[in-house]
C-alpha cells in the first residue's frame, strides 16, 4: 500500500468524527442563526444582536476578571510548586486535581449553600456578632465561582511549563548577575509564555460560555450570554436567536484564541 492512501486510510475516522460531530453542529447552527421560526433565510435574528450587548459585554467583563486572578493565583503557586520535591509535587498536584474529580454542578452547589444568607460564613459571621453579608446575587459570588471551578485548568499548565524549563538557563543568569527577581522576570516567566497562554485559554472559554455558575451564585439576578442562550432553548423555545447568539459566543471564542495563538507563535519565532 503506498503511503499517501494509508495516510488517507488513518485519516478518514478522523474526518468522519469532524464531521458529524463538528461541521455538521456548526452547519446546523449558522441554519437557525440565519432563519425565522418558518425556515426563511433571514438576518433579523444577527440584527437582533444589539438588543444583547449589554449581556456579551458583562461576560466578557466577568470572564476576563476570573481568567486575571486565575492568572495572578496560578502562577506563583506554579512556580513554588515546580521548585518542591517530587513527592510534595505529587500530593499538591493531587490536591489541585482533587476537586475536578466531582461534577461542576455539585461543586458549585455547595458553595451556594456555603455562601447564602444562612450558610456556613453567614453563620460564622453572626457568632461573631457581626451582620452576615448577602453574598449570592452579586459579581463578585459568580467571579468567585469561576475562579474556583476553572483555576486547576491555570495552575496545570504553567506548572507543566515550568517544571521542565532547562535549569542551566537559570544557572546562566545568575553568572551573568540577574538576582532571583530579576530570573524570573527575564527568564522564567517569558519561557513560560505557552503555559501562560494555554491556561488563558482553558480558563476564559469556559468562563464566556458557562451559565450554570451565573444562574446558582448569581441567584438569576446576573444574565450572561449562556444563560440567555440557555433561556432561548429551554424556556421560550427560540432556536433560531438562541442560534444566532451561539453563532456570536463561538466567534468571540475563535478570535480570542486566534490571537492567543498568533502570540505564541510570535514569541516561538523570537526564540529561534
Amino acid at each position: 500500500m503506498k503511503k499517501s492512501s494509508r495516510n488517507v486510510l488513518l485519516n478518514t475516522p478522523y474526518v468522519i468524527w469532524s464531521a458529524l460531530f463538528v461541521i455538521v453542529p456548526l452547519g446546523i447552527v449558522a441554519y437557525y442563526a440565519f432563519t425565522d421560526a418558518d425556515g426563511t433565510f433571514t438576518f433579523n435574528n444577527i440584527k437582533n444582536l444589539g438588543n444583547y450587548g449589554s449581556t456579551i459585554a458583562d461576560s466578557l467583563i466577568y470572564s476576563f476578571v476570573a481568567t486575571i486572578i486565575c492568572l495572578i493565583i496560578a502562577y506563583p503557586f506554579a512556580y513554588f510548586l515546580a521548585n518542591f520535591s517530587e513527592n510534595s509535587q505529587r500530593t499538591l498536584m493531587l490536591l489541585v486535581m482533587l476537586p475536578m474529580w466531582m461534577n461542576l454542578l455539585i461543586r458549585t452547589y455547595s458553595w451556594m449553600n456555603i455562601l447564602e444568607q444562612n450558610g456556613l460564613i453567614n453563620n460564622v459571621l453572626t457568632r461573631l456578632g457581626l451582620e452576615p453579608v448577602q453574598f449570592l446575587g452579586t459579581a463578585g459570588a459568580v467571579i468567585f465561582g469561576m475562579i474556583y471551578n476553572y483555576l486547576p485548568y491555570m495552575i496545570i499548565p504553567i506548572y507543566n511549563v515550568i517544571s521542565k524549563l532547562d535549569h542551566s538557563l537559570l544557572d546562566a543568569a545568575s553568572d551573568l548577575g540577574c538576582n532571583s527577581f530579576q530570573r524570573i522576570i527575564k527568564v522564567i516567566i517569558p519561557l513560560s509564555k505557552p503555559g501562560i497562554l494555554s491556561g488563558i485559554a482553558m480558563v476564559f472559554v469556559p468562563s464566556v460560555s458557562t451559565f450554570y455558575i451565573s444562574q446558582k451564585l448569581g441567584s438569576g439576578k446576573i444574565l450572561l450570554i449562556g444563560d440567555t442562550i440557555e433561556r432561548f432553548m429551554k424556556t421560550s423555545y427560540n432556536y433560531n436567536m438562541g442560534a444566532a447568539l451561539s453563532l456570536i459566543l463561538m466567534a468571540l471564542i475563535l478570535i480570542s484564541t486566534f490571537i492567543m495563538n498568533k502570540s505564541a507563535r510570535d514569541d516561538k519565532e523570537l526564540i529561534v
